[in-house]
């Protein structure tokens, strides 16, 4: 539970607070990747602008989002899933620093793809959730 609260604190530095205290995991989870894929897209913008400063706080902000979801894995119950995420987060948070230093577009390009791409899987999550709930009960009439 550590781990969400400092998710969510990541998520909040990205100004977005709607909904947060009612969310669920999932629902938080996908509001940390949508904040996340809005600082990249800004750091984009940014960077073809020439805005170097707002360019290093929204990737700082990614970065924070990014630690965040690393933060918030269960190695436990996720085995080699959490593995792999720990491994991508890892990876992403040093691409981040590349970009940060060298306003690479293609190496911003590939991580907004690679967390666009985990975006997406969790966007499918809470159909997937709804289709184990078992049946309710139904009393014989």
């Amino acid at each position: 539970m550590r781990s969400m609260k400092r998710g969510i604190a990541s998520y909040g530095e990205v100004k977005v607070s709607t909904g947060v205290a009612t969310a669920d995991n999932v629902q938080l989870i996908q509001m940390l990747f949508d904040g996340l894929v809005e600082s990249l897209r800004s750091a984009e913008g940014q960077i073809r602008r020439g805005a170097i400063e707002e360019k290093s706080r929204s990737l700082a902000r990614a970065g924070k989002i990014v630690l965040g979801l690393q933060s918030a894995l269960d190695f436990e119950q996720g085995g080699d899933i959490a593995k792999n995420l720990d491994e991508l987060y890892g990876y992403v948070t040093r691409r981040l620093l590349h970009v940060n230093l060298h306003n690479d577009l293609e190496a911003l390009a590939e991580v907004t793809g690679l967390m666009g791409e985990i975006r997406g899987a969790w966007a499918a999550v809470p159909g997937l959730l709804s289709e184990r709930q078992p049946e309710p009960m139904r009393m014989a009439s």
